[in-house]
């Protein structure tokens, strides 16, 4: 088994699809192994996305992604579990994301594309220690 980990964004929580985004992944035979609601505070962004501080829009990726609770989780699945995750939530700009992923179907801008999840394994694994330690 492999695992993931997942946010669904402030943005996703404001508008209510973080049951229909869960149920996506459950449907696609994925298990949630944690998850919390969790309002994101700077440091733990900084941790997070450590390799876009300093760039030109990481005080505006903080300040979206701490403006409200957001929603982490750890997924569960076969191997490679990331790139099924991935896939499901289409590409980052929702309006070149295809219809049936999670993009195409409920965003609406590049900026609060409702969901991240992890890009590796290594990035799965640092993540899940990031928002989980104890997992």
């Amino acid at each position: 088994m492999s695992r993931t980990f997942i946010i669904c964004k402030p943005d996703a929580v404001e508008r209510g699809y973080v049951g229909n985004i869960l149920d996506r992944f459950e449907r696609k035979g994925l298990k949630i192994v944690a998850a919390e609601l969790r309002q994101l505070d700077a440091d733990t962004l900084a941790k997070h996305y450590e390799e876009h501080v300093g760039k030109g829009f990481y005080n505006d990726l903080v300040a979206f992604m701490s403006r409200s609770p957001a929603f982490v989780a750890v997924l569960e699945g076969p191997e490679d579990t990331f790139a099924i995750v991935r896939t499901m939530m289409g590409a980052t700009n929702p309006a070149v994301s295809p219809p049936g992923t999670i993009r195409g179907d409920l965003g609406t801008e590049m900026t609060e594309n409702l969901v991240h999840g992890s890009d590796s394994e290594e990035s799965a694994q640092r993540e899940i220690g990031i928002f989980f330690p104890n997992l």
